[in-house]
């Protein structure tokens, strides 16, 4: 009996990985667990050891908002952090106060997976987000979603004229430092949804490295035409306007894939979800890839117009709403569902 009982904690820690070694198509993994950062580790190879795959690294990374966030970004040898297991077939929160004609009214748009997309599951890793943050705020309302697929018409004049309470999911510019930019002057930013890691994207035999800003000054970098670039010169890099990088603006992300491989830049910098949808798409697989250290980390928002009358409560809603989702736990329940799907569908 003495031997049994020794063995129970064993054995109830090691179900879920069991649990996930048996599900259809899944690899046995090693989930559930803390993870003792080594000296060379990166959520790469972490993933690699735990999930036999580089590619699920983003299941780390966001089960670990709380050390990666602000200055704990590296991962320093010592540190303990996350595994989670992939989240199984998680159902939709219900949404009894999603209503047509409702008393508020949000924005979003599709073609954006796995955050906001009609043909994703559940339409979009954010939408299900706050369709649960809405459900669970203070003093809720009735509230509906109405698309858009032109995402060029939403803050002006769709937000900007009312015809929207909100809209949603979009990046915050550097304000402090670009006050005058058309979003900080004209619109009020949720606490965000959910952070996206900005990646550089490289040829695999390429010598390309990046450790540091260091290594950043002389290369050639490609990023969309119309795509952020405050990033690239914050006050701590000033890449562009002290002229130490060439940055190139092609007029898509797959233009910009192209000019990597015809060895016309250095590397493509767009967000760790477009980067690795556009290399499967393109059959780049094995050709371009991810360097390992994000280049930047960028946050999706909920935002409302400066002059909305009810800016401030609706806002408040969104942010409460948004605390007790992760305080429940179901937060991190949605993520990981969503980040299993996009990355079962890649591979």
């Amino acid at each position: 009996m003495a031997v049994i009982r020794d063995l129970l904690p064993r054995l109830t820690r090691a179900l879920p990985v069991l649990a996930l070694s048996l599900l259809p198509g899944t690899a046995a993994a090693l989930c559930d667990v803390t993870h003792k950062v080594q000296p060379g580790d990166t959520l790469f190879t972490i993933s690699e050891q735990h999930y036999g795959s580089r590619d699920r690294w983003t299941l780390i990374y966001y089960a670990n908002q709380g050390i990666l966030a602000g200055g704990g970004r590296e991962l320093e040898p010592g540190r303990e952090v996350y595994v989670p297991c992939p989240a199984g077939d998680v159902a939709p929160d219900a949404t009894p106060l999603r209503q047509a004609d409702a008393q508020m009214t949000l924005l979003t748009g599709s073609n954006y997976s796995p955050f906001t997309d009609r043909a994703w599951p559940g339409r979009g890793m954010v939408i299900e987000l706050v369709n649960a943050a809405l459900e669970l705020s203070p003093s809720p309302v009735p509230y509906s979603i109405g698309w858009e697929d032109d995402w060029s018409r939403h803050l002006f004049p769709m937000l900007d004229g009312k015809e929207y309470d909100m809209g949603f999911p979009w990046l915050r510019p550097d304000c402090e430092a670009t006050p005058d930019d058309e979003r900080c002057a004209g619109f009020h930013f949720s606490d965000p949804l959910m952070e996206l890691p900005v990646m550089l994207f490289t040829r695999a035999a390429s010598d390309f490295t990046y450790e540091s800003d260091a290594d950043i000054p002389g290369r050639t970098l490609c990023r969309p035409a119309g795509y952020f670039t405050h990033d690239l010169d914050r006050d701590d890099r000033r890449w562009l306007s002290g002229g130490r990088i060439e940055l190139v603006r092609a007029e898509s992300p797959e233009a910009c894939f192209e000019r990597l491989m015809a060895g016309d830049v250095d590397a493509v910098t767009v967000n760790a979800f477009l980067g690795a949808s556009k290399i499967v798409a393109m059959g780049l697989r094995g050709k371009a890839v991810p360097v390992e250290k994000p280049l930047s980390h960028e946050a999706l928002h909920v935002i409302i117009s400066k002059t909305h009358w009810r800016g401030t409560a609706h806002l408040y809603r969104v942010n409460a709403g948004l605390r007790a989702l992760r305080a429940s736990g179901r937060y991190n329940e949605i993520v990981s569902k969503h980040l299993r799907i996009f990355w079962d569908q890649l591979n």
